[in-house]
């Protein structure tokens, strides 16, 4: 009886965690290719892109949780629009600093031979940067399972909800099989994580 509300909690979690995820490295991306001097040599642009990675990694996760809850009321959609913009800072400025490191060799190859901007960035650049990207969203998406079990806390969805009446209500129990489930989940994501990174990347 205790079980069944957190499994369908935790559920809600990885609802909030992956899609808020994907959210976050569809933004990421255009603002990552923004910050990199090496693919875009304009002043102006690299501060833009550095003032929004700056403004997402300084706003802690359950502040973006509250102004969500705000906006769009208590629910997951607050929780995925909160681990989205909190995570744009982190995989954006990795990706950027990985575009930064990328050998010049190949793209000035392509440049050279007339190729288009596009081509350049997607048969010179992204190649290079492919592991790095794939490492950067599988680390993140480990983080976010972890950030959004509490943002529950604030209405924003996911098990932190179940924890939260649990600790309400004074039901012990409740509160120790949901922080069990919470530290088995840890456990298992980073494992299953690692695992990945070792077999694809």
């Amino acid at each position: 009886d205790n079980f069944r509300p957190t499994l369908d909690a935790l559920t809600e979690t990885f609802h909030i965690a992956t899609p808020g995820t994907i959210l976050a490295l569809a933004m990421a991306l255009p603002v990552g290719l923004m910050a990199a001097r090496n693919v875009t040599p304009n002043a102006g642009l690299n501060l833009f892109a550095k003032f929004i990675f700056v403004t997402s990694r300084s706003v802690n996760s359950l502040i973006w949780a509250l102004l969500f809850v705000a906006v769009f009321g208590p629910g997951p959609l607050a929780g995925t629009l909160a681990i989205a913009f909190r995570s744009i800072g982190f995989t954006g400025k990795l990706f950027a600093e990985a575009l930064e490191e990328a050998n010049r060799g190949s793209i000035e190859a392509l440049a050279a031979a007339g190729a288009p901007r596009l081509s350049t960035i997607l048969l010179g650049y992204w190649p290079q940067v492919r592991p790095s990207f794939w490492s950067i969203a599988l680390f993140r998406w480990d983080i976010n399972i972890r950030e959004s079990a509490i943002l529950g806390l604030v209405g924003a969805g996911g098990i932190g909800v179940a924890l939260d009446t649990a600790l309400n209500l004074l039901y012990w129990d409740q509160v120790a099989v949901v922080l069990l489930t919470i530290f088995a989940v840890v456990l298992v994501t980073e494992a299953v994580v690692t695992y990945i990174r070792g077999r694809v990347i």
